[in-house]
């Protein structure tokens, strides 16, 4: 390797440290490792080589490496103290010795192989890093900005760097994005392959709701209200079931926002999918009263049937439409955020007005039974 070529080479890793964030000391090194597999391909492994690369200049050593011994049985890894001392002066029993070994042919090759070795080992780097920072973004929200959109429909898209490839299953059915937009997407799993970083993006999943519902809520990032569940259909609607420990706390109206701005900039972000919000509870038919919304229900009732658990819901004529939805996407919704089938029946208006009347005396008499319990006691 002439003094020029390896000043030029040096120059060049560091160049690609500055530019790729690849440390040039792991580049010599791996050309080091490199360049001795081919010297003992070639020259085998009789003089115990090692290589080296002058940090400074660029240039290339070849070297054997001896143990010192008394007397030398291994002529190809030993040495004898009288020929140790020749080459170094203070050396001594079980010291190693280092004495260059006359290999020009294979120097003047040395800086081909090396470029070779750059090369495939800048490749392997750069495939490494990408992982690395796609794997510190997994099970995340992202930023990212649209480059383009195939004739599949599938979606380009740059994370911070990054190019990606959101597939067109994993996106809305109103996606529509033109060049330059800026969008959030969840990414999930993230997994080295062997010639790319494969990763999961989707902007159809439910993470991407409760992500989204995290940024905007400073009451759900700071634990204040609790999201119990999450039933989404992309790009048309979602019910978000949430919970707060504290009393006091409106926890729908901190999560709508005031006049609705904290809801409505999620559902700008997803292209208009409307948001409900349902106040979650442990009775599973007050849960799924609740999650009926905007239908009023005049009764749930658990029943068993097949051995499987049902809501029998009782709502009047009126209400039937709001309670099943437009296509049954309420009540889907409904049930798979409660996490049980409803049966929607329809109650007459003068049964419905009975069974009214029938819950506000069992309130009346179990208020009065509190009151009658709470006299005795102070008795």
């Amino acid at each position: 390797m002439k003094s020029k070529d390896q000043r030029i080479f040096l120059e060049a890793l560091d160049e690609l440290e500055k530019e790729k964030g690849i440390v040039k000391e792991e580049l010599l090194e791996a050309v080091e490792t490199a360049l001795l597999a081919a010297y003992k391909k070639n020259y085998g492994e009789k003089d115990n080589a090692e290589i080296s690369i002058n940090r400074e200049t660029g240039e290339v050593k070849v070297f054997s490496r001896r143990k010192i011994v008394e007397k030398v049985e291994k002529p190809e890894e030993e040495i004898s103290l009288e020929d140790a001392l020749s080459i170094k002066k203070r050396s001594k029993i079980g010291d190693t010795v280092d004495f260059e070994i006359n290999a020009e042919s294979f120097k003047r090759n040395a800086i081909q192989n090396a470029k070779q070795i750059v090369v495939q080992k800048v490749r392997e780097c750069e495939k490494k890093n990408i992982f690395n920072r796609f794997k510190q973004i997994e099970k995340s929200i992202v930023s990212a900005i649209v480059r383009k959109t195939d004739e599949k429909g599938n979606l380009y898209i740059d994370i911070k760097g990054l190019e990606a490839i959101i597939p067109e299953k994993e996106l809305s059915p109103v996606d529509k994005f033109i060049q330059g937009e800026r969008l959030k997407l969840y990414v999930g799993n993230v997994e080295e392959a062997t010639k790319y970083t494969k990763c999961f993006l989707s902007r159809k999943v439910e993470e991407l709701m409760k992500g989204l519902l995290n940024i905007e809520i400073p009451e759900i990032e700071d634990g204040t209200i609790e999201i119990k569940q999450v039933a989404r259909e992309a790009g048309s609607r979602t019910k978000v079931a949430v919970h707060s420990e504290d009393p006091n706390l409106d926890v729908k109206g901190a999560c709508i926002g005031k006049n609705g701005m904290r809801i409505q900039s999620i559902i700008n972000e997803l292209k208009g999918e409307k948001v409900d919000i349902v106040l979650w509870n442990e009775d599973i038919r007050h849960f799924v009263k609740n999650a009926l919304n905007p239908a009023e229900v005049i009764s749930v009732e658990i029943i068993e049937q097949d051995g499987e658990q049902i809501a029998r819901v009782e709502v009047e004529e009126d209400q039937l439409s709001l309670a099943i939805g437009k296509k049954g996407q309420n009540s889907r919704l409904a049930a798979k955020l409660c996490g049980i089938k409803i049966d929607i029946h329809i109650v007459q208006a003068e049964e419905a007005e009975g069974v009214v009347d029938e819950i506000e005396e069992n309130m009346e008499t179990l208020e009065m039974e509190e009151i009658e319990k709470a006299s005795e006691t102070e008795e």
